[in-house]
């Protein structure tokens, strides 16, 4: 064999090992670059549901109750809404990967299923009237997530409530004029505390569905919300303790007290609609 065949030999071995070496480098690159990345790389992008509330969510009364309408007509045409949807069913939520993802991702889909309940039904006076006399609406199947079809009642009782935080009683909504107001952006991972300690706040602050002191009866009016889910707020403390924080700065040390009457608002089922 001649000394030129030898050395090509050796050469051609030498590249095919550099080759290797620098196919396995980027690998484990690639590797560890997936490990460190942020979760929000396997969360849902929420970027079309954040444009249509900023699109289709505005300030209006009704009954006398300041509230957050919905445009559903204007959601229910919009072609961001159909993809939305389309999207949801073939993302997979075991993706997502930390508590805070999931809690965030669920909120959303609730609100989201939520508003699809009216508009596969609208115009309808009242988000119960999607249901019928052999099923509440809550129990319905209202859309398909990662290939499965949910139901309100799953997301809420079966997800949502067993996560342990009790602000998602003021950030799910279900289309109603005394539901938490639908919140005009997205909720996002990396602002999630932020905006559930500013959705209690604002709640809380609104007299016609949150709260109303009267300090000359010592009595507390409550949205009917906090007797519902009363053993949610009593595994932080209690509803009042718990409220105490998010209340209006003069309102908090009234809540604190303890020895006061407390009722509860009557609840209106009628549309938030705008």
């Amino acid at each position: 064999m001649s000394l030129y065949r030898v050395n090509f030999k050796m050469q051609l071995k030498d590249l095919k090992m550099s080759v290797k070496r620098i196919f396995f480098a980027k690998f484990w690159v690639l590797i560890v670059c997936m490990m460190l990345a942020p979760s929000s790389v396997w969360a849902f992008d929420f970027t079309a549901w954040d444009g249509l509330v900023k699109k289709y969510v505005g300030p209006t009364t009704i009954a006398g109750v300041r509230i957050a309408g919905v445009n559903y007509a204007g959601i229910k045409k919009d072609p961001a809404y159909a993809k939305l949807i389309a999207d949801l069913k073939s993302f997979s939520p075991s993706k997502l990967k930390s508590e805070k993802d999931k809690l965030c991702f669920w909120i959303n889909v609730y609100n989201i299923m939520a508003v699809k309940m009216v508009v596969d039904h609208y115009p309808v006076k009242s988000i119960k009237d999607a249901g019928s006399l052999f099923g509440s609406v809550w129990k319905k199947k209202v859309g398909v997530v990662g290939g499965k079809e949910v139901t309100l009642d799953e997301i809420e009782h079966e997800i949502l409530r067993k996560m342990g935080d009790p602000r998602i009683h003021v950030a799910i909504v279900c289309a109603s004029v005394s539901c938490p107001d639908l919140r005009k952006e997205a909720y996002t991972t990396d602002k999630l505390d932020a905006q559930l300690d500013d959705q209690m706040q604002r709640f809380l602050e609104n007299r016609g569905k949150g709260l109303h002191i009267d300090r000359s009866r010592g009595r507390v009016t409550l949205s009917k919300i906090f007797d519902w889910f009363e053993e949610d707020f009593e595994a932080k403390g209690g509803v009042l303790p718990f409220l105490s924080r998010y209340a209006p700065e003069k309102d908090r040390s009234f809540l604190k007290k303890g020895d006061v009457d407390v009722s509860y608002l009557d609840y209106n089922w009628d549309l938030n609609k705008k």
